[in-house]
């Protein structure tokens, strides 16, 4: 009995080493990219458009309203996720980041030694335009200092080994296209304008390439996301539309499912929803979850 407790204790203490081995390798794997040639801009144009970006592409979801950070996630065994705190407050991390580590870390999902960050929409935010970053950095650099420690973003045991066995695709930079498309587009209520909003703001994410809709990768229980395609939304209006991504309420009263970050983008101006409107309604027709 005594041989076999050994035998067993000695499998666990070979398996947790395979584990840690294999997963600290994927969390140390290097993506070296160029730095973008971009800085921020902190004209009030830039300003007020950087404070907007902030507000309504889901920013705020992760490091709070005020910059200041903010654990978004606690998953017990699997780990910890936090979004550290952007400003130059006690904790903060703006007086050890340049220009270029921001733009890298929003645009590529890596860190300033160019490992991946773990959950940042970076293969979304590498579609902003060099304009709209430049005035996102010129707002965080903007931002009034907030005292606010927080843990890192780290992997549990079970994370690790979710991890180890290619079960956990939560690092950001192997699925951040290198290239994407960041033509400036003119702020207007276009489809074209909607377009780029849906691009940044992730709604292909969940709503799927053609947002007709369907299984949602992330948290268990998570009900599909709708058919955003004219199929979807047939009797609907571009005031309707509005009015349910401003107050996240349904006609039928019913409540949107917080995974879906109305809360930013209630923020939006009413251009902007025009704009996304007018783009869903430019898509082709597609039923319920098809391609």
């Amino acid at each position: 009995m005594r041989t076999l407790g050994l035998t067993l204790a000695l499998m666990l203490g070979v398996g947790a080493a395979i584990v840690y081995v294999l997963s600290e390798r994927r969390l140390g794997r290097r993506y070296p990219v160029p730095a973008p040639s971009v800085s921020a801009r902190t004209d009030s144009v830039a300003l007020a458009r950087g404070q907007h970006l902030y507000r309504t592409i889901t920013c705020a979801t992760c490091h709070a309203a005020d910059g200041g950070g903010a654990i978004y996630a606690d998953e017990g065994s699997i780990g910890i996720m936090a979004g550290p705190n952007l400003t130059s407050g006690r904790g903060g991390v703006a007086p050890l980041r340049s220009d270029a580590d921001w733009a890298r870390a929003i645009r590529h999902g890596v860190r300033q030694d160019s490992t991946s960050l773990i959950v940042m929409p970076s293969e979304v935010f590498t579609h902003l335009s060099d304009a709209d970053l430049s005035a996102l950095l010129g707002w965080l650099r903007h931002l009034p200092p907030v005292d606010r420690e927080l843990p890192s973003s780290r992997f549990r045991w079970l994370g690790r080994a979710l991890l180890a066995a290619g079960r956990l695709n939560i690092l950001v930079a192997p699925k951040t296209p290198p290239e994407a498309n960041r033509a400036g587009v003119t702020q207007a209520p276009t489809a074209d304008y909607g377009r780029y909003l849906a691009d940044i703001s992730g709604c292909h994410g969940c709503h799927g390439y053609g947002l007709s809709g369907g299984t949602v990768a992330g948290p268990p229980g998570l009900p599909p996301a709708s058919n955003l395609t004219p199929a979807g939304l047939s009797g609907w209006t571009a005031a309707r539309f509005a009015d349910v991504m401003r107050t996240g309420r349904r006609t039928d009263g019913s409540t949107l499912d917080e995974f879906m970050p109305w809360k930013e983008f209630r923020h939006m101006t009413d251009d902007d929803l025009m704009a996304l409107w007018l783009y869903l309604q430019s898509v082709p027709a597609r039923p319920f979850g098809g391609k």
